[in-house]
């Protein structure tokens, strides 16, 4: 296990790539290969990210693996896909003045306005449009889903 690790891929069915990571786990645990990290990215689709010194080693994990349709030939190294490994924050691209509709909550299906952005809460304070008395609420960030990136003047 003293040896350098590299970055390999292997391409999976669309939309299958938890399900392949998630075997690969049991497979490494069953047989203790030596896979030192399995990432399942969601922006990258059709791809699970392997970290292991050789190639051989992850061919051999995947051959039983449903859904595990082939090694992406060379490697790639932790630069290269460290974008991946940190997280973004979930109020990215909500812009105050943002028309949005709340995806779940009690507010769940109403529309409105975004009038604060706090990124290191990743929350909203939004006024609803249906409310006869415009009160500002306060939700997290990955409960909304924008429709129009309006601007208030």
């Amino acid at each position: 296990m003293s040896e350098e690790s590299q970055i390999f891929v292997i391409k999976t069915t669309a939309n299958q790539e938890r399900s392949v990571a998630t075997a690969l786990a049991r497979v490494v645990k069953k047989e203790k290969s030596d896979i030192r990290a399995i990432l399942a990215p969601d922006e990258l689709k059709g791809y699970v990210l392997v970290e292991a010194p050789k190639s051989g080693i992850v061919e051999l994990a995947i051959q039983t693996i449903p859904h595990a349709r082939a090694l992406v030939r060379g490697s790639s190294t932790i630069a290269e896909i460290e974008h991946f490994l940190k997280p973004k924050p979930v109020v990215t691209g909500i812009k105050e003045g943002a028309i949005i509709e709340v995806t779940s909550g009690p507010f769940k299906g109403e529309k409105a306005r975004v009038k604060r952005v706090d990124e290191g809460h990743e929350e909203i304070t939004v006024e609803l449009f249906d409310a006869v008395v415009p009160i500002p609420i306060t939700i997290r960030g990955d409960t909304v889903r924008v429709l129009k990136k309006e601007f208030e003047n």
